[in-house]
């Protein structure tokens, strides 16, 4: 190919040849071969600026036959949702396929069919996703090469429906060809993470051009030059290009010796050997920041450059490679780095001026576009009114991110003299579309200047309308409960005694999202009252299924059993049927955390997957996040603790559920962690967790972290610190009168206390969370209280009381399906059993325990267990002569007896009394009679 030659898609290159890649050239050659017989996919080319991605999909596309279709995407195109779609539908129309390229511009113009009116924001989104997906992947049941160039500048619809169409092209006769630039701050987290995204589930293979070396490098001079080149020069070249395609070309052409030493600099350098009329045109094709026609160009232009004059700048500019001639007959630079180094030098006015002559020229623009101009060239009205409409186009197809740029954009070129209640109508918008992209902490910032922006108007219904949603954002900062509800009961006294309709409406979201609250921090009482308060105000069935779901967690969380377990899952249920995501979501929520935490595993696996089914097909990742992590506190609560780690791990890396759902993912990467004996890590883990649940300040956040640190206290050999973590445990339960996050802490109190020889603390404990765990009866919950009866009585010998309460609680916990307690209380029958000298039973119990704890860290406890009924004896507690005062004891002998036939003092005798009934954990002396009478059972 001759220097300057035409490449497969109609553009100049300047190196005539292709160096290097080829082995990236053959695997994309087999791609081709598969798409041809059937089995398309996507072929992602990455990598830095300059590193030759372009002209490698070139040669890619060159020897592909069928039809051929090209996309580009430029840097201001993010704000305009599928603005890469509708080039695609530029390309399709180009080669006179009108009807698909109309299907495509229609969908992302007018939106999806139907569109109903009532439908919520992310409706819109979902239904045009799923409707441009298919209509390209129609397109591409023809055999096509569609390639696309600087995917990392596309918009999030596009990219959201590029994921769908790669699983589509699939089974389609075509191949996707994309350019991705990395290791630019430029480019969006969002692009990056869809790259990374489509890469690790296999969606599209990324090849990834090299630096060329030496040879490399001599290779292209030699073709570029048609000369030999100096050792020296060549190693100079070589060195400054740092083996970039891009920095060779621009260096050569700047001049001999490779200076300057900087694509940039040697642009600029380039420029100095340009006509005026040919700067003029490159500046204005700067401004206009994509491809370009002459019509636009002679606008943007002006009287400047004539049209002869214009004509033949191009042609210069093509010919000195700044400008390349597309395949469609339009203009655009060679690469978007001679674009960046062109506008970086023209002056804030000639900027100005070019931006406001492209807003002149604007048909074909959209309206983000057109307010980016607008903005640049200092017409801030226009900027302003262009980004609103933008801004709510962007919302409608749940668009968050552009939305948030667009208003930002809006904030920026507030018009003078705007009304305040407009001014909180903008705040109010920007804060709902932050919170929805997941900037918690801005949202919660431009909602309260807009609660305070509508008070200023007098708007008060309107700035109470808002509050809902800024108490939402301050719950996940972590805003505690008495916070929160303050700002409601603000609220609600800004419309005390508005009886219109609207009012009505708010106070009931208001008193909604009070009761949300109230049952996120237990406080069930109040969450019912007030509940039922707001379901007597709301009309909005999306709101009655919320309230449903409210009242159905209040009420399974009361203890009031099957009809309250129906109105959660009729929420659920009903409101997926009929279409009201957004609550039917959060109604799966409610019904799947609650049977996480309530021990209803059975029917919390069942609905866990339902709702995170639902929720992905909704595409509503944070809710099926949060779903995911309650379905690994499942798993690892019934026993799969590799499922359960993997699960949570999963969850917790892909960042997209939200602080609840780290503290969830949190509690259960903490509880194998104990249960896999790694206490450093279970204690690291559970740590974090607790801080967020001390920041939040709720019950269901900060308890679970508590308990897991109390077990891990425990079994590092600290009971104390595990007594008094139980006992902050107990104290934030009492706190709202809970009932479902305190009986854990009844097994583990005791354990805690009767380790430290505390038999009455053991007993007082085990009182306290009585009281607490029977206020509501809650099914599941009473194991805990008979498990850790069970274990006082064990440790007082009241041996066969304490037989047939391990026997109810173990029966309890396997019928929930509790693999950690129920495991534990197999190893205390098996020591029951021991000691009342029935070895066989024991050995069953054992077996059974060591089966379901092989591997773990309750393994070790099943060893020395093991161990102690081989040897058929109690361990040895007391020392030698605190045993023979416990044998005489046992005889039924006084202190003065056992005083006289020891030879010792009364009080001696007294004071081993007292030190035998502390290590046995005994209150009287038949409970030491009691214990040495077993043991020298035992030992016979």
């Amino acid at each position: 190919m001759d220097a300057g030659a035409a490449s497969s898609l109609g553009l100049q290159r300047v190196c005539p040849v292709f160096v290097g890649r080829e082995d990236l050239l053959a695997l994309a050659s087999r791609r081709k071969a598969e798409a041809a017989a059937g089995h398309g996919g996507v072929l992602l080319i990455s990598g830095e600026a300059g590193i030759g991605k372009s002209r490698l999909l070139d040669e890619v596309v060159a020897s592909a036959g069928g039809r051929r279709l090209r996309a580009d995407a430029y840097a201001d195109d993010r704000e305009t949702p599928g603005m890469l779609i509708l080039d695609i539908a530029t390309a399709l129309e180009d080669a006179g396929e009108h009807a698909a390229a109309a299907h495509l511009r229609g969908l992302v113009l007018d939106g999806p069919v139907p569109w109903p009116p009532e439908a919520e924001a992310d409706r819109p989104r979902r239904l045009v996703v799923a409707q441009l997906a298919s209509a390209l992947a129609a397109v591409l049941a023809t055999p096509t090469v569609l390639t696309l160039e600087d995917l990392h500048w596309a918009d999030a619809l596009s990219l959201d429906v590029l994921r769908r169409v790669a699983v589509a092209v699939r089974e389609r006769p075509s191949l996707v060809v994309a350019t991705f630039r990395t290791e630019d701050s430029r480019i969006s987290a969002a692009a990056t993470a869809w790259r990374l995204d489509v890469v690790a589930h296999r969606l599209a293979e990324e090849v990834r051009p090299v630096r060329l070396d030496a040879d490399g490098v001599s290779r292209m001079v030699a073709a570029i030059r048609r000369s030999p080149t100096s050792q020296d020069a060549l190693a100079r070249l070589v060195a400054v290009s740092d083996g970039i395609p891009l920095q060779v070309e621009e260096l050569l052409a700047a001049g001999a010796g490779g200076e300057p030493e900087t694509v940039a600099a040697a642009v600029l350098s380039r420029m100095r050997g340009l006509s005026a009329p040919a700067v003029a045109v490159l500046e204005a094709a700067a401004v206009v920041g994509r491809d370009f026609d002459d019509g636009i160009l002679s606008v943007v232009i002006g009287e400047e450059v004539d049209r002869d004059a214009q004509e033949a700048a191009l042609d210069e500019l093509v010919g000195r490679h700044f400008l390349v001639r597309t395949p469609s007959g339009s203009f655009d630079f060679r690469h978007a780095l001679i674009r960046d180094a062109v506008y970086s030098v023209l002056p804030s006015g000639r900027r100005r001026v070019l931006h406001s002559r492209v807003v002149d020229a604007g048909a074909g623009l959209s309206d983000a576009l057109l307010s980016l101009h607008s903005e640049r060239a200092g017409r801030a009205r226009e900027a302003y009114a262009l980004a609103r409409r933008a801004a709510a186009r962007a919302s409608a197809l749940s668009a968050h991110r552009e939305a948030v740029d667009l208003y930002r954009r809006a904030q920026r070129t507030l018009p003078l003299g705007l009304g305040v209640q407009e001014r909180a109508d903008l705040l109010r918008r920007l804060g709902a579309e932050l919170a929805a992209a997941d900037e918690n902490t801005e949202a919660e910032r431009e909602l309260s200047r807009a609660v305070d922006f509508y008070r200023t108007a007098g708007a008060d219904v309107e700035a109470a309308a808002v509050v809902p949603s800024l108490v939402a954002s301050r719950h996940l900062l972590g805003a505690d409960y008495s916070a929160r509800v303050s700002a409601i009961r603000a609220a609600l006294g800004w419309i005390d005694g508005d009886d219109r309709g609207q009012a009505r409406e708010v106070r009931g979201r208001l008193l909604a999202a009070h009761a949300a609250a109230a049952m996120l921090e237990r406080r069930l009482d109040d969450a019912r009252n007030v509940a039922e308060e707001a379901r007597g105000l709301l009309t909005a069935e999306s709101d009655r299924i919320a309230i449903d779901a409210t009242l159905g967690s209040v009420l399974v969380f009361a203890g009031a059993g099957e009809p309250a377990w129906e109105l959660l899952r009729s929420a659920a249920e009903g409101g997926a049927e009929h279409g009201e995501e957004e609550a039917a979501a959060r109604a799966y929520r409610m019904l799947g955390s609650s049977a996480s935490v309530l021990l209803q595993y059975e029917r919390g696996s069942e609905w866990l997957a339902a709702g995170i089914a639902y929720a992905e097909r909704i595409e509503r990742w944070n809710d099926a996040h949060y779903l995911a992590a309650h379905l690994a506190h499942v798993r690892w609560a019934t026993g799969d603790l590799a499922g359960a780690e993997a699960m949570a791990s999963r969850t917790l890396a892909d960042g997209r559920g939200g602080i609840t759902t780290e503290v969830t993912a949190l509690h259960v990467l903490g509880y194998c962690a104990l249960s896999a004996g790694d206490l450093p890590r279970a204690r690291e883990v559970l740590t974090q967790a607790r801080a967020i649940g001390e920041r939040m300040q709720e019950l269901q956040r900060l308890s679970p972290a508590l308990w897991g640190l109390a077990e891990v206290a425990l079994r590092s050999g600290d009971p104390r610190a595990s007594v008094r973590l139980c006992e902050r445990g107990a104290q934030e339960s009492r706190r709202v009168e809970d009932s479902a996050y305190v009986f854990p802490f009844a097994v583990t109190g005791v354990r805690a206390h009767l380790s430290v020889g505390d038999s009455d603390g053991a007993r007082a404990w085990l009182d306290e969370v009585t009281a607490l765990v029977e206020r509501r009866r809650i099914p599941g919950t009473e194991c805990a209280l008979r498990h850790a009866a069970g274990l006082l009585a064990l440790r007082e010998r009241r041996l066969t009381e304490a037989r047939d309460l391990l026997a109810d609680a173990s029966a309890g916990w396997d019928a929930a399906g509790r693999w950690w307690e129920g495991s534990q209380a197999l190893l205390d029958r098996a020591e029951c059993a021991r000691r009342t000298r029935s070895p066989l039973e024991a050995a069953q119990l054992l077996a059974a325990a060591r089966e379901r704890v092989a591997g773990t860290a309750l393994q070790a406890p099943a060893d020395e267990l093991t161990a102690r009924l081989a040897e058929g004896v109690a361990p040895t507690l007391l020392s030698a002569r605190e045993d023979e005062v416990a044998r005489r004891i046992a005889t039924g002998a006084t202190n003065r007896q056992i005083a006289e036939a020891l030879h010792i003092t009364p009080r001696t005798v007294a004071t081993h009394v007292e030190h035998i009934l502390t290590k046995l954990g005994a209150s009287r002396r038949a409970e030491i009679a009691a214990w040495a009478a077993d043991r020298e059972t035992a030992v016979e």
